[in-house]
């Protein structure tokens, strides 16, 4: 009778373990869990229903979990390598390198020949930045299973972070040949050529891909953030709305950069975020507080501490920091520069740190030595950001902060630093972070900002000389078809009026002319302005008669620098923060009558301003008395604001109190 018992529940735990395998390959996670948990229930120390729960909670991303029930599989069975496999991926998800690689050469053992667990093996050194050994790992996987598509890919990451750039291409080029169905080597392809500035061949890539499938993780948002650099508006609506409704559905549609300029609502962005966040980050305990009785020290990390727009706008905010009170450091983790601004930003900190090449947890083991108490992120999830830094723990408090406009949706991620034009007291939760209100505008000002003393005439920029020159130096990605429709309204109603606009990709500007013509405007009026080193831009900007900017996603920097010139901006006052930035810079700057709330209101605006000189010459007079009596440019007083957050924050910390909105 017992062994029949014994019998039938050992079948029992057979069913129910291959309906769980059966839903696992399937995707259907939620499913698999309940029938292998169902097998566990008949054979409670089943090794292979253990391994599979921790696959299966892994693909949920519930990591700990995982992780518990493969160590209960290694109870049963310490040597066996399907667990060490197992352990190993889910530690490198946890980016626990070292014990990873442990668990891999466990593998590797008994499995020497075993792509997965090369593969395993190069994620751990990888994480250990040890990358050239990673790659050799990698490439081995690739050997014994031509057909594993994720080591080759991880071959390519590999030979980009060695510089190896042309290689890594290569390897896209002969998997999307050999291929030509794999939707995710169509992607993965033209990411790589996203990094390289490609944006026309990286367009045509995430079409294919698309049409192969467009339910592919992030690829909807990434296809039209890439079309958007181009000013390529085919079906952009469409894409659009596609978007938010992949969005409201919980789908990873796009990494959340990508829907800045999309006309997308403050929910949606959130959700857009807190999805990415949770499938990309495992986040590692912080360090404790340290004791009081010392300055607070803060820790600034980026990639742009050298000729970028964040560092312009934040260098003399570094050097006026009250060294009395806190201890500044810099992380860099961008391009190495002997530039004057990195020198200057080397002067301001009483620490500067190059970690390009260190890996994010070694980064969080050079902050933990510091030791940070505050440690604010100047990239989010923007070009060469390094959000991974933070989900390792650097500081007991971690801050976005200047350089990303948007919710993180990321649980590591304490306080989001903004003021009370971006986000109202009301929308606190369309943000994962505490808001940290600061009394006036968010962003810093450098008035050591240098005006160029030649800026030429109108002609040295191919402006007319008697024209009314409108102007709009945003990135081409920020310009939607509505808003250039508008100003195609804009220079039909202003007879010989011309648009200066920021030069672009080819491509775009191309677009662009051509759009001007569809709509029976002289594409001729349309005026492109090429790079020019800051001083010289700001020289030429008086040259302008008004700013007009970009809507849903606005000017940031380059508001701040046309106000600084001189040169009026009208903005329209969008519903996120990235669209609210303008908005709160021309408030602090003493001009609120330059911010309007829908578009009829902004056409009106800019009319009267055009055709009536007077009034654009009181604006001009009263930018030029901003410059030394706005609270915009008051950057001593804007530092102690921001100081006063940081001691707030500090305190709560000591306190042993959570986070929360300030003040």
């Amino acid at each position: 009778m017992t062994g029949n018992l014994r019998d039938d529940a050992a079948s029992k735990a057979d069913d129910w373990q291959n309906l769980g395998v059966a839903h696992y390959r399937a995707g259907r996670f939620p499913e698999a869990e309940a029938a292998m948990r169902a097998a566990l229930t008949y054979a409670p120390g089943r090794l292979n229903a253990l391994v599979g729960m921790g696959a299966i909670l892994r693909a949920q991303r519930r990591l700990v979990e995982a992780l518990e029930f493969l160590d209960a599989a290694r109870a049963v069975d310490p040597d066996a390598p399907q667990v060490a496999i197992n352990r190993a991926n889910v530690l490198n998800d946890l980016q626990r390198w070292d014990a990873a690689l442990e668990a891999a050469d466990r593998a590797l053992i008994d499995l020497p020949d075993h792509s997965f667990a090369n593969n395993a093996r190069g994620n751990a050194l990888a994480g250990l930045g040890r990358f050239a050994e990673a790659l050799e790992n990698f490439q081995e996987a690739v050997r014994l299973a031509p057909d594993n598509m994720v080591a080759r890919y991880n071959c390519a990451t590999m030979l980009l972070r060695l510089d190896r750039a042309d290689e890594a291409l290569a390897i896209y080029d002969a998997t999307t040949a050999a291929t030509p169905k794999a939707a995710k080597a169509w992607a993965d392809r033209g990411h790589l050529l996203m990094q390289q500035r490609r944006w026309a061949k990286a367009v045509a890539d995430y079409d294919r891909a698309f049409d192969l499938d467009p339910n592919l993780p992030n690829l909807a948002g990434q296809r039209l953030h890439a079309r958007m650099k181009l000013c390529d508006w085919r079906d952009f609506d469409s894409a659009v709305a596609d978007l938010g409704l992949r969005i409201d559905a919980g789908k990873p549609a796009s990494l959340p950069f990508s829907v800045i300029a999309a006309a997308l609502s403050p929910r949606q962005q959130l959700r857009c975020a807190t999805v990415y966040s949770a499938r990309t980050f495992a986040a590692q305990p912080r360090p404790a507080a340290a004791p009081p009785g010392r300055r607070i020290r803060i820790g600034y990390f980026s990639a742009d501490f050298h000729e970028h727009a964040t560092a312009h706008l934040m260098a003399e905010m570094v050097e006026l920091h009250d060294r009395q009170s806190f201890d500044v450091a810099a992380l860099s983790f961008g391009p190495p520069s002997d530039g004057p601004m990195r020198s200057r930003l080397k002067a301001a900190c009483e620490r500067f740190y190059d970690v390009e090449h260190l890996t994010p947890a070694a980064i969080s083991e050079v902050s933990r030595g510091l030791p940070l108490d505050i440690a604010v992120d100047l990239k989010g999830f923007t070009t060469l950001s390094r959000p991974k830094i933070f989900a390792a723990g650097v500081a007991p408090i971690q801050v976005s902060f200047l350089g990303y406009p948007m919710t993180t949706g990321a649980p590591f991620i304490d306080y989001l630093i903004a003021d009370r034009t971006l986000i109202a007291a009301d929308e606190r939760e369309f943000y994962s972070e505490k808001i940290a209100w600061l009394p006036g505008c968010y962003q810093p000002n450098d008035r050591k900002r240098p005006i160029a003393g030649e800026t030429g005439v109108r002609a040295d920029h191919g402006l007319p000389d008697e024209a009314f020159v409108f102007a709009s130096f945003n990135n081409a990605y920020k310009i939607t078809p509505s808003m250039f429709g508008l100003w195609m309204d804009l220079l039909r109603a202003v007879p010989g009026s011309v648009l200066w606009l920021l030069q672009a990709e080819a491509t775009a500007m191309s677009n662009l002319t051509a759009a001007a013509e569809q709509v029976e405007v002289d594409p001729g009026r349309l005026v492109f302005a090429p790079l020019r080193p800051l001083d010289q831009h700001l020289a030429r900007i008086g040259h302008a008669d008004l700013f007009l900017d970009t809507s849903p996603c606005c000017a940031h920097t380059t508001a701040s620098d046309s106000l600084w010139a001189g040169l009026p901006l009208l903005t329209l006052k969008g519903e996120t923060f990235a669209g609210r930035v303008a908005a709160s810079l021309l408030t602090s700057v003493g001009l609120p009558e330059l911010i309007v709330e829908d578009t009829t209101a902004y056409r009106d605006m800019a009319l009267v301003l055009a055709r009536n000189p007077k009034r654009l010459a009181d604006l001009r007079a009263r930018l030029a008395r901003a410059r030394g009596a706005s609270a915009l440019f008051d950057t001593p007083t804007y530092v102690r604001g921001l100081e006063d957050l940081y001691r707030a924050m500090h305190d709560r910390r000591l306190a042993g109190l959570a986070p929360a909105h300030l003040p």
